[in-house]
């Protein structure tokens, strides 16, 4: 064989021995991650998802790969979504915010395990059959934040004694808004509170309903726990504020940011430390 050839031959050789290499590994699993929320008001737990998976050794571009699909409080673009991931393939559904995010995903796969958290009853919801035998592909937390509509009702009284009028706004595209309507009015009637319901689904109809307020007497408002309003955080937070109304939330994310927006109108040093007690 001439030195010409050889040296090709063993070129070739050099080149072919690692991707064929590369070939024969298993390909890196893939997590769906769908959420109802956003990633600016969910940054703290998706920290944690991940802090969670490098605690049993999957790390994020490494071994394990991560496809983000964020619906942004529209509830109406999460069946796309979830068909897109299932169709990507994923290995693994993880869904976050809420019922409409395990719904959407449970209605594009019955074979891709799904692991959820949600705020209700998962059997209610038709995510599972019962606690006992749940079945099917699904599985997960329940934070049981919808069921907590009326011992929140319950705080509020307590802490503003004077409100006998309560707004409760609620988002009526959610699946459970039924349901939290029917509970908080039962609350109302053994508290003998007066409850307004306030509807909103859109930017412009938390602005009006927080407008209304002050023309239908209402002293005191809770925000029913909701996704889209998760992702409506400082809006909420802001105006409540504006409109000087106590307000009950279903998350510590929300007192927090009103904690800071307090500290901030009080005066420049108490913002500087509160800046600086949030970055230790």
């Amino acid at each position: 064989m001439k030195r010409r050839e050889f040296i090709t031959l063993l070129v070739g050789a050099t080149i072919a021995g690692p991707l064929n290499a590369r070939a024969q590994q298993p390909a890196m699993p893939v997590i769906g991650y769908l959420s109802a929320r956003s990633p600016d008001d969910t940054a703290h737990l998706v920290a944690a998802f991940r802090r969670g998976l490098s605690e049993h050794g999957f790390y994020e571009g490494q071994n394990v790969a991560i496809e983000y699909r964020w619906a942004l409080g529209q509830y109406d673009r999460l069946p796309a979504m979830a068909l897109e991931l299932v169709r990507r393939p994923v290995t693994v559904l993880t869904t976050t915010g809420g019922e409409p995010s395990a719904l959407a995903a449970k209605a594009a796969t019955s074979t891709i395990p799904i692991v959820c958290t949600i705020g209700g009853d998962p059997v209610k919801q038709g995510l599972v059959a019962s606690y006992n035998q749940p079945g099917g592909n699904v599985t997960g937390v329940s934070l049981l934040t919808n069921p907590a509509e009326p011992k929140r009702l319950a705080v509020l009284r307590e802490l503003v004694p004077q409100a006998t009028t309560i707004g409760f706004l609620l988002n009526p595209n959610l699946s459970q808004a039924q349901s939290q309507v029917s509970d908080v009015h039962e609350a109302a009637r053994t508290l003998n509170l007066q409850i307004h319901i306030l509807q909103a689904s859109t930017d412009r109809e938390i602005e009006s309903a927080f407008e209304t307020l002050a023309p239908q007497g209402i002293q005191a408002l809770a925000v029913a726990a909701d996704p889209f309003f998760d992702t409506r955080r400082e809006k909420l937070v802001a105006l409540a504020a504006r409109h000087a109304v106590p307000t009950i939330y279903h998350f510590r994310e929300f007192a927090m940011a009103g904690r800071y927006r307090c500290f901030r109108r009080v005066s420049p040093r108490r913002r500087l430390y509160r800046t600086c007690s949030q970055r230790r």
